[in-house]
């Protein structure tokens, strides 16, 4: 394999981790802004979706970084 293809599995793995765990941070920020992380309501959906949605990136860095090993 060329070498652009585990410097491009480097630059993709580290843009999803950083959106993740930005995502993550973002989303608890706001919760608390608003009052949702002390309250007894339910979780909103768009709050849930953006949890999930960082957990994807995050999972997804992580196989991103596990197949550019195997392409070593």
């Amino acid at each position: 394999m060329p070498p652009i293809f585990k410097a491009l599995a480097t630059v993709t793995a580290w843009i999803l981790w950083i959106c993740g765990l930005a995502m993550a941070i973002i989303t608890l920020t706001c919760m608390g802004i608003r009052g949702d992380l002390a309250s007894s309501d339910p979780l909103r959906l768009a709050d849930a979706a953006a949890f999930a949605l960082a957990a994807g990136m995050t999972f997804l860095a992580v196989a991103v970084m596990l197949i550019r090993k195997k392409l070593e």
